[in-house]
């Protein structure tokens, strides 16, 4: 019994040291990050400009997201939440320039993590589009500034985004590339 309390003791110890530097570490990383990444789609900026603002067909095409419900706009500015497992995210839509820009951001303050991302579209010359999204990313939380950097990293939510763009347009029969 003894031996089994002084492992249990030394488990205990570890996980609380591992937290602790978790937690330093979180707290040394800046709270933004900036991210760029770019890919070609096989189809004309209108088009993926239609799918990136098509909120409502979202689920249909981006893993991870359930449902999505349109809201009434807000200072003539468009929003939705987007839903994925348990957790419910308030976007709006701060510019819209079809179809060529658009840039959306986090509009719930309570959140734990904020940020903006801001999508340019430009004809790749070839019947297809460059899309390049900049992601301008808050990450206020130290233990989960440490996960986005370390564990996530900080370009996972884009990167997955455009393959799930790439692989919405896959049928065209040409294939994207992110850059």
């Amino acid at each position: 019994m003894k031996t089994l309390l002084i492992v249990a003791g030394a488990i205990a110890t570890l996980l609380i040291v591992a937290f602790v530097v978790v937690l330093l570490i979180g707290r040394s990383l800046p709270v933004r990050h900036h991210v760029v990444r770019e890919a070609r789609i096989p189809a004309e900026p209108s088009a993926v400009f239609a799918a990136i603002t098509d909120v409502a067909r979202f689920p249909s095409w981006r893993s991870g997201i359930s449902s999505v419900e349109p809201l009434p706009s807000q200072g003539g500015l468009r929003r939705w939440r987007e839903r994925s497992g348990g957790d419910a995210v308030l976007y709006e839509a701060t510019h819209e320039s079809p179809p060529a820009e658009l840039v959306t951001r986090i509009a719930d303050p309570s959140l734990p993590f904020g940020g903006s991302w801001a999508y340019d579209l430009r004809p790749d010359g070839v019947g297809g589009t460059t899309i390049r999204i900049t992601e301008n990313g808050e990450v206020y939380n130290p233990v989960f500034r440490f996960v986005s950097r370390y564990v996530m990293g900080h370009a996972k939510t884009v990167e997955t985004y455009l393959d799930d763009l790439s692989r919405h347009f896959a049928q065209s029969g040409s294939s994207a590339r992110r850059q």
